[in-house]
């Protein structure tokens, strides 16, 4: 089923499965300018701000192995319930014409994935949102792996090598064309690999438009988009943080987030804020910025060939461009020098 109006009969089985009241007909809206697993905002015939859920699916056409798993996801957050991390509930996966959905819980609050939104929100709370983004990683990375069920949720081997393996398989799966700057990069990193000195649970995908937000004191009421959550070292989700938070000067605004828009706080002082929020040591930061560069550049790349593959899969903002995927790279490898 890939038009939403067509899962509106699903999705009312499975509100009422859930001892969900709801009125028909029920609307399904695309929401979001991610790329990745599609999501739709469903509402109630009322309108009422509490008949509001929101439903995940895989995007269409062929899947890379192992990808877009939206039933590993609502495992993850099921998991998290009752940590310190805000995350949605989730209400069931279910299927139609075997695709495996997820539908959960509407949060309320603004995501800041478009510019017009993001205008909205005062100097001051751009400053503070920024900051309450990074501290929101620390809960993440203390969460008990045993506690919630989670430690056997991937492996345990060094995550610097796992990340520059799968990511380098996904990029010979879904390249448009041939990159010598990426090779190069690959081979760099792969070389200043810092020593691993704990396991905590990955996010995997941290940035700004993967949470939600409170308007009134920035505060972060929900972490959103846990498809690429792992066990690994907790400096990679800081440098994914960092890779999609460009200055000023930098290539990435819209591609990556709205950070260079006047208010929000510099890199230096999203890192100082995780890592006193957390007690960690930064000195490895820059290989993780640099793989988080890298790794964002090969999922962009995917997202180019979905979009090449399959027109419907593009989202309400628009598709990478060989440029600004280069103009990644390019950066990645700046930062690693």
């Amino acid at each position: 089923m890939s038009d939403p109006a067509d899962l509106s009969g699903p999705v009312s089985g499975w509100l009422s499965e859930s001892g969900i009241e709801h009125a028909l007909p029920l609307t399904l809206t695309r929401v979001g300018v991610g790329q990745s697993n599609l999501t739709y905002a469903v509402t109630d015939a009322t309108g009422a701000p509490d008949r509001r859920w929101i439903l995940r699916r895989p995007p269409l056409g062929h899947l890379l192995a192992s990808a877009h798993d939206v039933a590993r996801e609502a495992r993850i957050l099921t998991a998290l319930q009752d940590s310190d991390v805000p995350v949605p509930r989730v209400f069931g996966v279910w299927t139609a014409d075997g695709v495996p959905m997820v539908l959960m819980e509407f949060v309320d609050g603004l995501v800041l994935d478009r510019e017009d939104v993001v205008a909205g929100v005062s100097e001051p709370t751009r400053h503070a949102v920024g900051l309450a983004i990074a501290r929101a990683l620390a809960p993440v990375h203390a969460v008990d792996l045993d506690k919630t069920g989670l430690v056997d949720l991937a492996s345990h081997k060094p995550y610097a090598e796992r990340q520059l393996k799968r990511w380098t398989t996904q990029w010979q799966h879904s390249k448009t064309r041939e990159s010598a700057d990426l090779d190069t990069l690959t081979a760099r990193l792969a070389s200043a690999i810092p020593e691993q000195r704990e396991l905590t649970l990955v996010h995997g995908d941290f940035h700004m438009r993967n949470v939600i937000v409170s308007p009134a004191d920035g505060s972060v009421a929900s972490v959103l988009d846990w498809e690429l959550c792992t066990l690994g070292d907790p400096l990679a989700d800081v440098g994914t943080l960092l890779a999609y938070w460009p200055a000023a000067d930098e290539a990435g605004q819209g591609l990556l987030s709205f950070s260079t828009l006047p208010g929000f706080p510099d890199r230096e002082e999203m890192a100082a804020a995780y890592l006193d929020a957390s007690g960690r040591d930064g000195s490895a930061l820059a290989f993780w910025h640099a793989l988080g560069l890298w790794k964002i550049a090969i999922i962009a790349e995917g997202v180019l060939r979905r979009v090449q593959d399959e027109p419907r899969n593009r989202a309400a903002a628009f598709a990478p461009t060989t440029e600004q995927i280069d103009s990644l790279i390019a950066k990645a490898l700046r930062t690693l020098t």
